[in-house]
């Protein structure tokens, strides 16, 4: 469902489509998935990312990138995207943390 003149929902914006059946299944969330939450808060209290940037961050991923990530990976998505944006980190320092594991 890709944004256009003659749809304008974007990938994320399912209201009153059918979207197939729900998983309501509880999991509990992996390691990686608590420390994303985390940052989540902690960038928030900085002021460093506000919820309303994390939801324009993810509904900019695209519908293929989208659909193909989960949850928390639109959030990390999101959440780096805004910091390169703000000038936190740099695509350089990112690469190297990368690297380095």
């Amino acid at each position: 469902m890709a944004e256009s003149i003659d749809n304008p929902r974007g990938p994320h914006d399912l209201g009153g489509t059918p979207a197939g059946p729900i998983d309501r299944s509880e999991h509990e969330p992996a390691l990686w998935e608590l420390r994303v939450d985390a940052m989540r808060q902690l960038l928030g209290e900085q002021g460093l990312l506000s919820a309303d940037e994390l939801r324009r961050g993810i509904e900019a991923l695209g519908e293929e990138k989208y659909s193909r990530l989960g949850y928390y990976e639109r959030w990390i998505e999101s959440i780096t995207e805004n910091l390169l944006r703000r000038g936190v980190i740099t695509t350089a320092e990112l690469a190297d943390r990368l690297e380095s594991g």
